[in-house]
């Protein structure tokens, strides 16, 4: 049904629905000193790729829950692995993919926090996924 990818980002003070992954400008080595060659994920692949999820939905939504986390919405994962693995998701799963981006633990959630976050969020990714597959069910039984 849906690919969900959660990542860590030290630079991250919310828990960030990332809505899209890129495919050029990969230039960061990584942990084993390897970075593409191409500096791109997928060689002639599409610049952008969108998650079928409308993460500004699943944001209201899981705001509205009223849990103590704050959700935001990104358009730039960090062209770095995270983004990287996001966009060779999005390019095999036809845009059923998604990735969430959460602080380190303890800056400022605790992994009870964020789990809960997390359960909520993928909770309401997959309720807006069911809700736009019945509208696209429903225009095309007309």
């Amino acid at each position: 049904q849906l690919v969900v990818h959660v990542g860590v980002s030290g630079m991250a003070t919310t828990v960030t629905l990332e809505k899209c992954g890129h495919n050029v400008g990969y230039k960061g080595l990584d942990n084993c000193r390897f970075c593409p060659g191409s500096q791109c994920c997928v060689e002639g692949g599409p610049e952008c790729i969108d998650s079928i999820i409308d993460m500004d939905a699943v944001c209201r939504r899981v705001s509205a829950l009223g849990l103590d986390v704050t959700v935001t919405i990104s358009k730039d994962a960090g062209r770095y692995l995270c983004d990287f693995t996001y966009y060779t998701s999005l390019y095999q799963s036809r845009g059923r993919s998604a990735f969430v981006h959460v602080p380190p633990l303890g800056k400022p959630y605790s992994a009870e926090q964020l789990g809960r976050a997390l359960q909520a969020i993928i909770e309401e990714m997959l309720e807006v996924l069911e809700h736009s597959e019945d509208k696209i069910n429903c225009q095309h039984e007309h």
